[in-house]
């Protein structure tokens, strides 16, 4: 990539703005699952993927490890748009429900993150995973820490 910007520089929401216009590289992890339809605001961050049947596990349906990595995407990428230039934040923890399962006959899924309340340590976030009928198939929270 040419022209990066200096990621020193640049606030949570401004950086992930840079990785999803193509400025910046974005976490492998979203090429190895294939998630895409990256979006939204400061505080509330939408990313999307369309399962397929390499996201299965032995039972027929999508891997509650996807399910799980596409809401913590959201959920931490909803805190991430609220840093400051210098601040960096890690995952404490994930709390997921599970409910409904997910197949590829589910169509493209859209995973809502939103951040319920930021402080000066830690932040709390939600993320919702929808199908394309828009059922709320799965849920989850997370606490995270920030830090300098």
């Amino acid at each position: 990539m040419t022209d990066q910007p200096d990621v020193s520089t640049l606030d949570g929401y401004e950086q992930l703005q840079a990785i999803f216009d193509g400025r910046l590289p974005g976490a492998p992890i979203a090429d190895t699952l294939g998630l895409d339809g990256f979006g939204g605001e400061r505080g509330a961050i939408h990313v999307e993927l369309v399962p397929e049947h390499r996201h299965y596990n032995p039972i027929g349906s999508v891997h509650g490890g996807v399910i799980s990595a596409l809401l913590d995407t959201a959920a931490g990428c909803s805190v991430h748009s609220t840093l400051a230039p210098g601040e960096l934040y890690t995952s404490l923890d994930l709390t997921v429900k599970f409910l409904r399962p997910v197949t590829v006959d589910s169509g493209r899924l859209r995973c809502e993150g939103t951040v319920v309340q930021r402080g000066r340590r830690t932040a709390l976030a939600q993320a919702q995973l929808y199908d394309a009928s828009g059922r709320l198939v799965a849920h989850a929270t997370s606490t995270c820490m920030i830090f300098s």
